[in-house]
């Protein structure tokens, strides 16, 4: 999953947010003695790694990987986190009673209080993420087409990121249809697993 989902499926406290966005940006595993995070971020960043390891075998992303996979190759997964991520914010309401937009940010503000607790990178591009309101901009199509541009700027590998938007396109009744067969279950099983992250 990518930001927007993460950051949903958070416990709502500050050091959980902040844990489970991290996650994109710290590899391996954490040790909590000498982490210069909290327990509750680093319980956070624990939750990000069981998302994704649930989503990447789930039969149903697989299936959406495969819609794509003949113009994308190797990145379909990543593209289709970003894509789930658009049908997450399009359909916000039905997921959080809390608008889309001041749920963005209160994010923003989170981050900005813990600016030094964040990594490098994070650091560098927090604030074009607040100022393009990235988490907002999902849920259109054109936001999308943004994100895949951004993404494709940075992996250095050959890729076909710029051009993403119109695999979105072309499949996008049948990505909606495997994102709500999907995105439910993601959410049962962190609601009933938590605990044990």
């Amino acid at each position: 999953m990518n930001y927007l989902a993460h950051l949903l499926l958070a416990e709502n406290t500050p050091d959980s947010r902040i844990g489970n966005l991290l996650g994109d940006f710290v590899k391996g595993r954490i040790d909590q003695e000498n982490s210069p995070y909290s327990p509750g971020i680093i319980k956070g960043i624990r939750t990000h790694f069981k998302v994704d390891a649930f989503t990447d075998t789930h039969e149903v992303f697989k299936q959406s990987k495969k819609r794509i996979y003949s113009s994308q190759g190797r990145f379909s997964g990543v593209l289709i986190d970003v894509f789930y991520d658009h049908f997450l914010a399009k359909n916000w309401d039905l997921f959080s009673s809390e608008k889309l937009e001041t749920f963005a940010d209160n994010i923003y503000i989170i981050l900005q209080k813990n600016y030094y607790l964040l990594p490098e990178k994070l650091q560098l591009i927090l604030p074009r993420i607040i100022l393009e309101n990235w988490l907002v901009s999902y849920q259109k199509t054109e936001g999308i087409q943004q994100t895949c541009q951004r993404l494709g700027r940075r992996i250095k590998r050959p890729n076909h990121f710029a051009i993403a938007h119109h695999d979105l396109q072309q499949n996008y009744p049948e990505l909606e249809r495997d994102f709500f067969s999907f995105f439910p279950q993601l959410v049962k099983y962190v609601e009933q697993n938590r605990h044990t992250f």
